[in-house]
């Protein structure tokens, strides 16, 4: 089908411009439907975490010609090192090892990434940030969408890519609570000065119950990572000050540099919280509205697959939609379909990742400790990590792409 040909179910509107968002426009645009973005932030999110691209999702990367602004956007870390409270290295492990990924993978900071997609995909795509959907209307034909500031209007397809506290998903399925899996654990994530001058490695420090992560990708910045037990009582998502009390308590006495991050802590410009959760959803659509990405299937942001997912879900969705002649009922089952089992092979693999990541007290600790200590005796350290990264090249190659 091209973009010449006719087909039902043209305009299609997409909530958010993270990675699903920018990568499913993409593809549609290409296949001739009209794509509006609207994203509530005043600009593309910059920076931010390191992200993996594992597995089918670099597939996806090469279908759409980005394989080389990918490669030159790589993160290029050459490894990184588990230490103990004086900083002294447990275990040394190089990059693929330390990343859990297989030949072929890469890793970018999610910044990067969006920017890729965006610019890739920009042209012919109405991109509308600082605003919102405040209401959606179903009717027969079409979906009329109420925004924060822009007047109404009536789009033929909806799609929530605006991540695990989905405003689209909560308007047409319901409370987050019903959906929403929590692991137990919270993550925060902070840029630092790299005083400890890190040239693309990575510094790890476990204590009973808790982990900090330091890492640069430059010789200029860092980024701090805090992973912990969440209390029954969290603050409020949108109430960065007693998020970020939270974390300086739980980390008082967390030893090795804990202190100092904390310190840089208020000055981050790009501050991240929240629980370490996952989103189950029986099905990703209803009527004239699907989810994609952390919306309709979230891994946890410790599964190291949310990013692949969201790429992958795009593709088929979209593609699914041109197969179908925008044909909505037809493309959305078909979407449940394919990435059924993709979907939950991967939702396992994140919750076990993210329930085995913090040793919960002394004695798992220890055990830990040791496992790390006699990597460094052991000439093959892929074989000994094998059992741990099996699972997920497995999921991460868990459906054959279709070509559309």
């Amino acid at each position: 089908m091209t973009s010449t040909q006719q087909f039902a179910n043209k305009t299609v509107l997409i909530s958010g411009a993270s990675v699903a968002g920018p990568a499913l426009a993409f593809w549609l645009k290409k296949y001739g439907f009209t794509v509006t973005v609207v994203e509530q932030a005043p600009a593309l999110r910059e920076g931010g975490y390191k992200v993996d691209i594992r597995g089918v999702a670099m597939e996806v990367v090469e279908r759409m010609g980005l394989t080389d602004e990918i490669r030159k956007a790589s993160t290029d870390m050459r490894g990184g090192a588990w230490v103990d409270a004086t900083g002294k290295a447990i275990a040394t492990l190089g990059p693929d090892l330390i990343g859990m990924r297989s030949p072929g993978d890469d890793e970018v900071l999610r910044g990067d990434l969006a920017r890729i997609l965006f610019d890739a995909g920009k042209s012919g795509v109405d991109y509308r940030f600082s605003d919102a959907i405040t209401e959606l209307i179903e009717h027969a034909d079409g979906v009329e969408v109420h925004f924060r500031h822009a007047a109404p209007q009536v789009f033929d397809l909806v799609i929530g890519a605006d991540g695990m506290h989905s405003t689209v998903r909560r308007s047409v399925f319901g409370a987050e609570e019903q959906f929403a899996r929590h692991t137990g654990m919270a993550a925060c994530v902070i840029s630092v000065p790299n005083y400890l001058d890190l040239d693309h490695w990575e510094l790890i420090h476990a204590a009973p119950g808790k982990v900090v992560q330091v890492y640069s990708t430059q010789r200029s910045a860092a980024k701090a990572q805090f992973i912990f037990p969440a209390p029954e009582h969290l603050p409020d998502r949108r109430d960065t000050a007693a998020q970020q009390r939270l974390v300086a308590e739980v980390f008082a006495s967390g030893g090795w540099e804990t202190a100092t991050l904390l310190d840089a802590m208020p000055d981050s410009p790009d501050f991240y919280f929240d629980t370490v959760s996952q989103i189950h959803l029986e099905r990703w659509s209803s009527g004239r509205v699907a989810l994609v990405g952390d919306a309709a299937y979230c891994p946890s942001p410790l599964s190291g697959q949310g990013t692949s997912m969201a790429l992958v879900g795009a593709y088929v969705l979209a593609g699914e939609l041109r197969a179908a002649a925008g044909d909505h009922r037809v493309a959305f089952a078909a979407y449940q379909e394919r990435m059924r089992e993709y979907v939950d092979e991967n939702l396992t693999l994140g919750w076990n990742n993210a329930t085995q990541m913090v040793a919960a007290d002394a004695r798992a600790l220890r055990m830990q400790m040791t496992m790390m200590r006699m990597l460094r005796w052991m000439p093959w350290k892929g074989m000994a990590l094998r059992p741990i990264m099996k699972p997920i090249a497995k999921a991460a190659n868990a459906i054959r792409l279709e070509r559309y």
